[in-house]
């Protein structure tokens, strides 16, 4: 597998192709505090009838479940292409974040029904239990956060997961502030206020999120490079009279790929060289398939650029 281009953002050790290991241990360890965490969190939250207290752990659950999945993908995206996944299985983690995020979007808006419907009863809730249990899930939040933000920088996924520790780190201050709240004003709709706020950002947050994961699925060009853009350039190598069938979608996270038909007027190898040299050094494509044609032979130039 080439090493891709985006290794010198993280730390050499941290990479995932260098030390799988020690990041599989460190996710291993991040899984079971926040399974523990939702537990918790969950016990007080009936306990101290905080709904937004529930909230955060449903999310702190979303957490333990995206490190699961993230996990699992790791594993399988390390996996050595064969005759049925001839790209590899790099995608795993693609569809993994995707899983993750539909969830995420399903979870909020469960949430968002529960914080309304608590708006004209709110019930009675025991501040300090809620600012306890809340305080130590800010505590977890933050740890995780800790564990996977190297690995973040760069793994699609793994960032998925570490943006969602971030979200909970806020998500588990404001409960602390609400439970303070109970405790100094005794006023109640600040929970189920909270909880409506939680989820609309838990929702925010996963749309944004899912789109870059789209557009890898659905084959789109990676983003800020168009393929129009790559076809001129690939016109302007000397020897290159014409650019057309152009397709350019990324393999996975880090590795894109162009494919089309060229006109090469001269020597082919040194054209098709100078083509691939540009590939690389101009929009980091390290993997092209390139269909050479002669002049007015094969396709009529032009005829469809799809």
């Amino acid at each position: 597998m080439p090493h891709d281009h985006h290794s010198h953002a993280a730390h050499g050790h941290h990479h995932h192709h260098i030390d799988p290991e020690a990041g599989d241990a460190r996710m291993a360890a991040a899984i079971g505090v926040n399974l523990l965490l939702t537990v918790a969190q969950i016990i007080g939250g009936v306990i101290s009838g905080s709904m937004a207290l529930i909230a955060d752990a449903i999310h702190n659950l979303s957490d333990a479940v995206s490190l699961v999945i993230a996990f699992g993908a790791r594993k399988l995206a390390r996996r050595p292409r064969d005759g049925a996944m001839t790209f590899g299985y790099g995608r795993a983690e693609v569809v993994a974040a995707m899983i993750n995020y539909i969830t995420l979007m399903v979870i909020s808006i469960y949430l968002f029904a529960e914080g309304v419907a608590r708006f004209w009863n709110p019930p009675e809730i025991e501040g300090w239990i809620v600012i306890i249990i809340a305080g130590i899930a800010l505590a977890v939040d933050l740890v995780t956060a800790a564990l996977t933000y190297s690995m973040s920088k760069n793994s699609l996924n793994i960032r998925a997961a570490f943006l969602h520790n971030l979200a909970d780190a806020g998500t588990s201050v404001a409960v602390i502030f609400g439970g303070a709240v109970i405790l100094i004003y005794d006023w109640r709709l600040i929970d189920p206020i909270l909880t409506v706020v939680i989820s609309l950002y838990i929702l925010w947050h996963a749309f944004v999120e899912i789109r870059p994961v789209i557009r890898i699925l659905m084959l789109g060009a990676p983003d800020g490079t168009r393929a129009d853009e790559v076809a001129a350039a690939m016109g302007e190598v000397e020897g290159v009279e014409d650019v057309h069938h152009v397709h350019l979608w990324q393999i996975d996270e880090h590795h894109s790929s162009v494919e089309a038909h060229v006109v090469v007027a001269g020597e082919t190898h040194v054209v098709l060289a100078q083509v691939k040299g540009l590939l690389k050094e101009r929009f980091s494509i390290t993997h092209s398939t390139l269909e050479v044609e002669a002049p007015g032979q094969g396709c009529v130039p032009g005829s469809e650029v799809s």
